[in-house]
C-alpha cells in the first residue's frame, strides 16, 4: 500500500527522473504532462480578464489547471486523499500520526503556493456539515424550554465539531507534530485579512491551541546561564524588548541579582514559548541602562525589595491569541517570594510602542489642552513664531508633521524636569497610558497587556530608553506598570468599566 504523501513525490520522480532527496517528497514545479493540461491562451479582449478564482471544489472536480493555481486538479485531488486518510475514523491515533507525519514532510519540502493549496484543503474540504448543523440549530431552537433543551444541545454541540477537529488533532500526534503545527499557523496568519477562506481553520487550530496550551500543561523553568546552549540561543533569538547583544550581555541578564523564567510545553520542551527577565533591585526601577550594564556590580540580594519585569517576550507568532502571561507573571510571582521574602513591589520598566505615532494624530487635541501662556512658553522652547502659540491646536496633518518633527528635535534626553517641552510631552504620554481607548481597551499594546492583567500605570520615567528604538517608539520615555496584588481584580473591575487604573502622578495630567 502506497504510504501516505508519497503519490506526489512518486508521481513526480516518474515525470522528472533524479529528483529524488532520500525518502521525503519533493514537491516540483509543473512537469510537461501537467504543463499540457493548461488552458489555451484567451484571443479576444473579453476572455483575457481573469478568470475568478476557484474555490477547491471546483478544482478537485475539474481537469485542467488554471495559471496561478499551484497543484493540478489530479494532484490536489491524490494530497484530499493523503489527508482523508489521516482523518480516517477506522484508523488509530498511532497510524493516524505516521501518515500525518508523511504529510508534513512533504509540506516542509513544498513551495509556497503548494503550501498555500494544503491550507485551503484543510479550510475548505473538513468543514462541519452545513445541512446537519441547520438541522441540529432548528432542533435545539425548538426544544428551548422543554425536556429535549439539554439532549438538543448536545447534539448541536456534536454538529459544530468538524472532521477538521479530528484531523488537525491527528497531526498532534507524531512527536514533532505540534511545533509543526504552530508554525504552520504562523505562516498563514499575515494573510488572514486578504485571504478570508482560511478564516474558519485559524479559528480552529486558535481554539484546539488554547486547550492545549492551557496554563495546566504548562512548566514554569528557571533558565540560567547553566542551562543548554541552544536553549540560551534561543532567548537571544526571541527577545523581542531590548537586543540582546552578545553573550557577555545574556550573562548579564543571568547574573546572581536576575531571574529569567520561561513556560514551556511537555511537547515542545526545547521551545520556550514565552519569557520573562526580572532584575532583583531595592527600589523602581526608573532607567533601562544601569539594567543592561554588563560592567554594573550585582544587587546586594539580602536588600532587594523590588521585583522589575524589564522584558517579556513571546516566542512562538502561531500562538497567538492564545494568552499565558497573565499566568506567567503570576507564576513568577509567587516563585520569588518563596526564594526571596523581603520582596515587597512588583512592577515593570516597560517600553511604551505607540507613543509617537499616536502623538503624531493627536498632537493638535494635545496642543490644545495646554493654557495660553502653556502655548506660548512651549512655542519659545521650540523656537516657533509666536503666531504658532494658538495655531497649534486648530493645525492640519503638514503642520502636526512638522511640529512633530521639531519636538522631536528639540526632545533632548537630558532636558531638565521643568521643561516646558518635557512637560508637554510627559503629560501627553500619561493622557495616551492613561485615557486613551479604542473599543474600551487601552490603546499602547504593552499597557493593554499589563493592565489586562490587573497592573496600573505608576510612573513616567523620562530618558529611561536612550536607544535608537527608544527614542523613535516614544521619545526615550518609559513607564512602570505596578502589580499591587491586593488590588488586581479591582484593577480589572475598574478597566472594565472603561477607566483605566492610575496613580495620583499620572491622574495628574488627566483632563477632568
Amino acid at each position: 500500500m502506497t504510504s501516505p504523501g508519497s503519490w506526489i513525490a512518486n508521481k513526480v520522480a516518474r515525470v522528472r527522473p533524479g529528483k529524488k532527496t532520500g525518502a521525503v517528497a519533493q514537491p516540483e514545479q509543473p512537469s510537461s504532462a501537467a504543463a499540457a493540461e493548461v488552458q489555451p491562451q484567451p484571443t479576444s479582449k473579453a476572455a483575457a480578464r481573469p478568470a475568478p478564482a476557484r474555490n477547491t471544489q471546483e478544482r478537485l472536480q475539474a481537469t485542467l489547471r488554471r495559471d496561478g493555481e499551484a497543484l493540478t486538479p489530479r494532484l490536489l485531488r491524490r494530497l484530499l486523499n493523503d489527508l482523508q486518510e489521516v482523518a480516517d475514523a477506522g484508523v488509530s491515533d498511532i497510524e493516524a500520526g505516521r501518515r500525518a507525519e508523511a504529510v508534513a514532510q512533504w509540506y516542509q519540502a513544498a513551495k509556497p503556493e503548494q503550501q498555500h493549496d494544503l491550507w485551503l484543503l484543510l479550510s475548505e474540504q473538513f468543514a462541519p456539515d452545513a445541512a446537519h448543523v441547520l438541522s441540529a440549530q432548528q432542533r435545539y431552537s425548538q426544544a428551548a424550554g422543554t425536556d429535549e433543551a439539554h439532549q438538543a444541545e448536545a447534539c448541536l454541540r456534536r454538529a459544530l465539531v468538524s472532521p477538521r477537529a479530528r484531523l488537525l488533532q491527528r497531526f498532534a500526534v507524531f512527536p514533532q507534530g505540534l511545533h509543526f503545527l504552530v508554525q504552520l499557523r504562523a505562516q498563514w496568519l499575515p494573510l488572514l485579512k486578504t485571504d478570508k477562506r482560511l478564516l474558519a481553520l485559524d479559528a480552529e487550530l486558535e481554539q484546539l491551541f488554547s486547550t492545549w496550551f492551557d496554563v495546566a500543561f504548562l512548566e514554569l523553568r528557571r533558565l540560567s546561564w547553566d542551562s543548554p546552549a541552544s536553549l540560551l540561543e534561543k532567548l537571544i533569538q526571541y527577545e523581542a524588548v531590548h537586543d540582546i547583544r552578545s553573550w557577555a550581555d545574556l550573562k548579564n541578564r543571568l547574573d546572581s541579582d536576575r531571574r529569567c523564567y520561561g513556560f514551556f510545553h511537555p511537547r515542545m520542551p526545547d521551545e520556550p514559548l514565552i519569557f520573562v527577565e526580572v532584575a532583583l533591585v531595592d527600589a523602581l526601577s526608573d532607567s533601562i541602562t544601569p539594567l543592561l550594564d554588563e560592567q554594573a556590580v550585582p544587587a546586594d540580594l539580602a536588600k532587594a525589595t523590588t521585583a522589575i519585569f524589564y522584558s517579556i517576550s513571546n516566542t512562538q507568532t502561531g500562538l497567538r491569541g492564545v494568552s499565558f502571561g497573565d499566568s506567567l507573571i503570576k507564576h513568577v510571582v509567587q516563585t520569588l517570594m518563596a526564594e526571596f521574602p523581603r520582596l515587597r513591589v512588583f512592577a515593570t520598566l516597560s517600553p511604551i510602542p505607540g507613543l509617537r505615532a499616536w502623538l503624531g494624530k493627536h498632537l493638535a487635541e494635545q496642543w490644545a489642552l495646554l493654557t495660553e501662556r502653556e502655548r506660548v512658553e512651549l512655542a519659545r522652547t521650540l523656537q516657533l513664531e509666536p503666531e504658532w502659540a494658538r495655531a497649534a491646536a486648530t493645525a492640519g496633518a503638514t503642520e502636526s508633521a512638522f511640529l512633530l518633527a521639531r519636538i522631536q528635535a528639540a526632545a533632548d534626553l537630558a532636558l531638565p524636569a521643568k521643561s516646558p517641552l518635557r512637560q508637554f510631552i510627559t503629560g501627553c504620554a500619561a493622557r495616551y497610558l492613561g485615557a486613551a481607548l479604542h473599543e474600551g481597551r487601552p490603546v499602547d499594546p504593552v499597557a493593554r497587556f499589563h493592565l489586562g492583567n490587573g497592573a496600573r500605570v505608576e510612573r513616567l520615567n523620562w530618558a529611561a530608553d536612550p536607544s535608537h528604538k527608544g527614542i523613535k517608539q516614544s521619545l526615550g520615555l518609559m513607564v512602570n506598570y505596578l502589580y499591587d496584588l491586593k488590588r488586581l481584580d479591582r484593577h480589572r473591575k475598574q478597566l472594565a468599566q472603561g477607566r483605566i487604573p492610575v496613580s495620583s502622578d499620572i491622574e495628574a495630567y488627566l483632563p477632568d
